[in-house]
């Protein structure tokens, strides 16, 4: 009898994440800021989906035509019922990789995207994505593909075998993988306790083991406890990439991009004497601790003119999806948290505190007395990567139908559980979150119910009859009264700051 999960957790679900990083649009503003050119998406592919939150999001909010797959029948089954749920055709298998590389009817693709999953495969697996992307990624084609990294890893990857030694020797399989990490961190915790050596020579452990703890053991099974489990140096990620015929690009991540707030003066120096990109980055990642990258690849890169950069800079679209109250100066790259200058953030949050959808080239002109351009682009690319601006795409209305459906599905579903915790939006093409409260909060008002307090009675009586109650504070609140009052007050905060930018994204 064949293994169909070659290793990966598959007695557990994935958890039901958004990656807002698979969202093609963002990969303009990246690309523009290093001069690169960068293809409009029509067609994409995601491999290793997960639930396919983040496939069906981009599909339902886009016009791009999505198809992907994930070797997980369940999980494979919840995205397909997202896809069925709002109309957006998007092709989304349960096959092995080898199984949907070998499909006959996909497409060339502008866009193939893998989140993490390159991390927890076989070398055999690798090596299908690998002729996959030589054969179906379009010329002038961009690869997203997100990977644990070493030096970052180096010093845990040890207790991680451990632990999953733990897990198979130890463990008692018949009581759940989440028994099994349960016991394993339990047994880590108590190593530990003896002072020896290795934790001695590594203080750090301790504290990662702590953090792992918080995390859901749906999350911890499948980032710590696949059978493949392989940090790379970026160097061996390129080796792996070469035959695929795709070069480096640029991070994924915006606040990369910005050196100041990543290294030192230098450590900048220090890396302008090298003369090799690739060595480059290798390099960096030493700076930095790099425990994970999130990297665009293109399959022919080509820079654009000083010219046409300043162009695709300035058509680039924005909106402020973060109440303007709630923006800090302030961002945290791997120097830590750095303030950023008052006088030239604060005139570009003020224009745009109205959630209203602006191009840099507007914004430049509006502000032509205050900042200059290379200013404005660097801002708008902090605020980005610090998550309180989003891209825009150009066109809204053909997918806002689609977007609605899936919002509807999975409002539906927020009544009686809070898995998804993300709507989609047709103006960023992408996922926003929204909690599941606020997601009720919504259902009230399509309702026809305008006043938060009764969004919260809505919402209450959905609760009280499932027989589900609040906390507030460590304590949970019994009384309906209790329950309703905290509703009220989260529904009148939602009213105040959030809905707006929902009304603005077209998801409210």
């Amino acid at each position: 009898m064949s293994d169909w999960t070659a290793g990966y957790v598959a007695d557990i679900g994935y958890t039901y994440g958004y990656y807002t990083e698979l969202n093609p649009l963002r990969l303009k503003l990246a690309f523009a800021q290093q001069g690169l050119a960068f293809p409009e998406v029509g067609t994409a592919c995601e491999l290793g989906f997960g639930q396919g939150l983040s496939a069906n999001l981009h599909a339902a909010a886009s016009v791009t035509q999505w198809h992907g797959t994930d070797f997980n029948p369940s999980q494979a089954g919840f995205a397909q019922e997202l896809a069925v749920a709002s109309g957006s055709g998007a092709n989304l298998y349960d096959e092995a990789f080898a199984e949907f590389a070998n499909r006959s009817d996909l497409p060339e693709f502008d866009y193939i995207g893998l989140h993490g999953i390159w991390s927890w495969i076989s070398d055999e697996n690798r090596q299908v994505i690998v002729d996959f992307i030589r054969k179906k990624l379009k010329v002038g084609g961009v690869l997203y593909i997100s990977y644990n990294t070493l030096p970052g890893w180096a010093t845990f990857a040890p207790m991680r075998h451990l632990m999953t030694e733990h897990a198979d020797v130890l463990g008692s399989e018949g009581r759940g993988i989440v028994s099994r990490i349960d016991g394993a961190m339990d047994f880590a915790e108590k190593l530990l306790a003896t002072n020896p050596m290795f934790s001695r020579a590594n203080p750090q452990v301790g504290d990662r083991l702590k953090k792992m703890k918080e995390h859901s053991r749906h999350y911890l099974a499948h980032e710590y406890f696949n059978r493949d489990w392989h940090p790379m140096h970026f160097a061996t990620m390129a080796e792996w990439l070469e035959p695929a015929k795709v070069q480096f690009a640029c991070s994924a991540n915006p606040l990369d991009l910005i050196d100041v707030v990543n290294l030192t003066p230098e450590q900048q120096a220090f890396l302008a004497e090298i003369p090799d990109p690739m060595f480059r980055q290798t390099t960096r990642d030493f700076m930095v601790n790099q425990q994970f990258r999130v990297d665009y690849w293109v399959k022919g890169a080509r820079k654009m003119s000083a010219l046409e950069q300043a162009e695709a800079l300035r058509q680039i679209r924005v909106i402020l999806t973060t109440p303007r109250a709630d923006v800090a100066l302030k961002v945290t790259g791997a120097l830590g948290e750095v303030s950023l200058n008052k006088s030239i953030y604060t005139p570009i949050l003020d224009l745009l505190a109205d959630h209203k959808v602006r191009t840099i080239g507007e914004m430049e002109a509006l502000l032509k007395d205050k900042l200059n351009f290379a200013q404005l682009t660097e801002t708008v690319t902090l605020m980005s990567g610090a998550g309180h601006l989003s891209a825009v795409q150009t066109e809204s209305t053909k997918a806002a139908k689609t977007a609605k459906a899936v919002n509807n599905h999975l409002m539906n579903k927020a009544r009686g559980s809070n898995d998804v915790a993300y709507l989609a939006s047709p103006v960023t093409g992408g996922g926003v979150a929204v909690n599941r409260f606020q997601q009720l909060f919504v259902l009230s008002m399509q309702q026809g119910k305008k006043k938060p307090e009764d969004w919260a009675k809505d919402t209450w009586a959905i609760l009280s009859v499932q027989g589900q109650r609040l906390v507030k504070e460590g304590k949970t609140l019994e009384s309906a009264e209790g329950n309703i009052a905290e509703l009220t007050a989260q529904a009148q905060t939602f009213a105040d700051k959030q809905l707006p930018i929902l009304k603005a994204l077209q998801i409210a």
